[in-house]
């Protein structure tokens, strides 16, 4: 009985143990899209319109932190993440936070416009083109990024709907760097 009594306490100490250790990991470990600081790459600058024809580059969001997502209104992964998107922007704005969304939609404004007006995002919209395409690489879409503070990519979601809860866990470990 007693040598029972010792493999179950034994059991459940390595159980304890396991999760304390799990938990611990968990808290400390950065989101894994997350490219460490030291490997991170300069975002390309781009030269862009938005919809009342004022220029934007990224360079306009020099000490902020951006997601940067290139989209389009025939995408469904893309109408899918604006509304985070937009959420993300309403949440962490006033910390120094910018989401600028870049359509590639061939009709251009004709396109954008009427979806904007409808979905009422609340962050600034530009009109993409084949230079700031190829500068980031677009082959498919959705394509998102997360920028730093420094201009430098620390996120990339490559042709893929990006995971809503790890990408916010990315920004707000983004956000704390500053």
């Amino acid at each position: 009985m007693n040598n029972r009594l010792f493999r179950v306490s034994l059991a459940t100490a390595a159980l304890i143990l396991l999760s304390v250790i799990s938990t611990a990991a968990d808290e400390s470990s950065q989101p894994s899209a997350l490219i460490p600081v030291e490997e991170r790459k300069p975002a390309p600058d781009f030269v862009l319109t938005d919809a009342s024809g004022k220029t934007a580059t990224l360079k306009q969001y020099t000490d902020k932190i951006v997601v940067l997502d290139f989209w389009a209104t025939w995408c469904t992964g893309c109408k899918k993440e604006i509304p985070w998107f937009s959420e993300y922007q309403k949440q962490y704005g006033a910390k120094g936070f910018s989401v600028v969304g870049v359509s590639m939609d061939e009709g251009g404004w004709k396109a954008v416009k009427p979806f904007l007006a409808e979905t009422q995002v609340p962050y600034r919209m530009l009109l993409g083109d084949e230079v700031t395409a190829a500068k980031y690489d677009i082959r498919s879409l959705p394509d998102t990024f997360l920028i730093d503070h420094h201009g430098k990519i620390a996120a990339m979601y490559r042709a893929r709907l990006v995971d809503k809860n790890e990408l916010e866990a990315s920004i707000k470990a983004v956000l704390s760097e500053k």
